[in-house]
């Protein structure tokens, strides 16, 4: 037991020089994404970054992200997956806070985060952050067993007894979370099982106070139109602008 928790303590402590603190005079939106395998959230994340501006981080991404960068904290993690410890929540929250100072954002999406009740009260504690509120994608077992077969990626969790397996560790350890936020009025609940485009006119009334468009601060016009009728705009300014010279005089 020693052992396990020296090992825990020196992968916390080498994520020290991780640690980082947003202007206190900078509001931080966080919304968590839950949903079990197959219920479409990678898709909708997609859709949220590109339509709000918000930035889309993946706990589990962030760690492979990290053991592939070879880098000392990524070597202490690796190997205590090899060795079947679970990494502690203190590790992924403080890459986490990383990728977020990083990303110069202020409204992000985190996906697959928090997987249980000691990684949220973990993240609250460590961040001082509290969700906006958590976006549950709620599908049917079957549904998300069906949609895991029929995809093509590669991936060799991509069968059914594995499937199956995930989905309980999901109902287990993610659906204490969904209750908890649920009594604080935090979750927004999403009909999965509705084809993609359907899903995404729900979010987007769930996320309007949130868009870009509506402020201009952060400058993210070429976000928020797209670079092409950007670039339309451009023309037709510039050539109404030569139009107007032809009647003035200088």
């Amino acid at each position: 037991m020693a052992t396990k928790e020296a090992a825990s303590t020196d992968v916390v402590d080498g994520m020290k020089d991780l640690t980082g603190s947003f202007p206190g005079d900078k509001k931080i939106t966080v919304v968590f994404v839950l949903g079990g395998p197959g219920s479409g959230k990678g898709t909708q994340c997609a859709n949220i970054v590109q339509h709000f501006g918000f930035t889309h981080l993946s706990a589990g991404d962030l760690l492979r992200a990290e053991i592939k960068s070879g880098s000392e904290n990524g070597t202490m993690i690796q190997n205590m997956i090899k060795e079947g410890k679970i990494v502690p929540s203190e590790v992924t929250i403080k890459l986490l806070q990383r990728a977020m100072l990083e990303s110069g954002n202020d409204k992000f999406l985190v996906d697959g985060f928090p997987r249980n009740e000691e990684n949220r009260a973990a993240f609250e504690s460590v961040t001082n952050i509290e969700p906006e509120f958590v976006l549950f994608f709620d599908c049917s077992e079957e549904e998300m067993e069906r949609r895991l077969l029929n995809r093509n990626q590669g991936r060799d969790d991509d069968n059914i007894d594995t499937i199956r397996k995930r989905f309980n560790v999901f109902l287990e350890s993610s659906l204490p979370v969904i209750e908890y936020y649920n009594s604080k009025g935090k979750v927004r609940k999403i009909d999965a099982a509705k084809p993609i485009d359907e899903i995404f006119e729900v979010v987007k009334g769930i996320f309007a106070p949130y868009s870009t468009a509506s402020t201009f601060s952060n400058s993210k016009i070429i976000t928020i139109m797209g670079i092409g009728p950007l670039i339309c705009l451009i023309k037709r300014l510039i050539s109404t602008l030569r139009r107007i010279s032809q009647y003035i005089i200088f």
